[in-house]
């Protein structure tokens, strides 16, 4: 089954491997808004430690599945808002369409 990506992100590895070992959280993914996939890759990908990382999987694979549509308080992907650039660091998101 085909794992829909976000606005400005693409799904990284470790949310693809979650994703297709689980169609229980694939289909309710896939229903999400390109926004709304947007802001759970960008929560996922912005944290500095790898183990912050893993649990941002491990709670957006029980959000997604409750119903929830974004992360809980989460001020929104600040990619998306040149203006909120205080909110990521630079040299972590060297992927990222609005810097490069």
């Amino acid at each position: 089954m085909k794992i829909e990506t976000g606005v400005l992100h693409e799904v990284p590895d470790d949310i693809k491997v979650v994703l297709k070992a689980n169609p229980t959280l694939l289909e309710p993914w896939n229903k999400l808004t390109p926004i709304q996939r947007n802001e759970w890759i960008c929560w996922v990908t912005i944290v500095k430690k790898s183990e912050t990382r893993v649990e941002h999987i491990l709670r957006l694979s029980e959000d997604i599945k409750e119903g929830k549509k974004q992360p809980c308080c989460w001020p929104g992907c600040p990619h998306r808002r040149p203006k909120a650039q205080k909110w990521f660091n630079k040299k972590q998101d060297t992927d990222c369409p609005i810097q490069n």
